[in-house]
């Protein structure tokens, strides 16, 4: 059946004016371009739907039955283009952005805050998963996006850099390391105390242990966890020291650590977004992205 929207809007016109030449000066066409479409309709239809006199025009029982259906039609096509439009606009809808947790912790917040200075109608949820599972979940396209740290050449994964984090060694504000100044430290002095490490796999724990052995060191590792936040709590009790990427140095601090940079080597590690290599993004999703390259654009 070939019958277009702006039909149904003319059979809806003709039916409330009960009048072809006011109806057509609501829909924007000519008299006879309006009959002609009436007519064709019909044809479609196989039936009459308006019953035409010299005087009046008035709706076939059938015309009569079929009119609250195409409008019920013609507000849900309304309905449908008007939230389209305002999804495009940014004036609705929904965003789910997974993030690091030291990420999510730390920086994120404040993108947060100006992102929704902006679009204050889209919806965010915030998910806080490490970065391994966040890598699983943009692959699989269960998120748009996702903050971490560069993830290396991975099968449907792009990658976009917003900045280079380094490593801090972390302890006790009593600790000798504490006492001996606060410049930056070389590696091989924390190699000398018991660590609180990150559990393998963990692509940070690996990122150290690949630069310290190219050094032919290595760390005392005591105690292992899968969370920065819960290598940083162990610290604080004196478990040991550790080292977790700067990003983490509020969070550290909020326990009662102190933080100095870490030298000799000097590993760092770009952090940015992840997005599906082969999906296209929503608006939403595009707007976050250009709003946290203006947040680092600007530092």
């Amino acid at each position: 059946m070939n019958v277009s929207l702006k039909q149904w809007r003319a059979f809806l016109a003709v039916a409330q004016t009960q009048s072809f030449a006011e109806a057509a000066s609501l829909v924007h066409m000519s008299q006879p371009a309006l009959s002609i479409a009436m007519k064709n309709l019909e044809a479609e239809l196989g039936g009459q739907l308006f019953a035409r006199s010299t005087r009046a025009v008035a709706l076939t029982p059938e015309g009569a039955e079929l009119l609250p259906q195409v409008q019920r039609l013609l507000a849900d096509w309304d309905n449908v283009m008007a939230d389209a439009h305002q999804r495009f606009s940014l004036k609705r809808g929904r965003l789910a952005i997974a993030a690091m947790p030291s990420f999510a912790s730390t920086a994120l917040p404040a993108v947060l805050q100006a992102f929704r200075s902006r679009f204050s109608e889209i919806s965010i949820t915030v998910q806080e998963v490490i970065a391994e599972q966040l890598l699983e979940q943009v692959q699989e396209g269960r998120i748009e996006l996702g903050v971490s740290f560069d993830p290396g050449n991975q099968p449907d994964v792009a990658f976009t850099p917003l900045f280079s984090d380094h490593f801090v060694a972390v302890f006790p504000a009593g600790h000798a390391l504490a006492q001996a100044g606060t410049g930056p430290l070389d590696w091989a002095q924390l190699c000398s105390y018991p660590f609180v490490g990150l559990q393998r796999p963990s692509s940070l724990r690996a990122l150290i242990d690949r630069h310290l052995s190219a050094q032919a060191l290595s760390l005392n590792v005591v105690l292992e966890a899968n969370q920065l936040a819960t290598v940083g709590r162990m610290v604080a009790t004196g478990l040991g020291v550790s080292a977790v990427p700067k990003l983490c140095e509020p969070q550290m601090h909020e326990l009662g650590l102190s933080c100095r940079a870490l030298v000799a080597p000097d590993i760092e590690r770009q952090v940015g977004v992840l997005t599906h290599g082969r999906r296209p993004l929503s608006k939403a999703a595009s707007a976050m992205i250009d709003e946290l390259k203006r947040h680092y654009a600007e530092r």
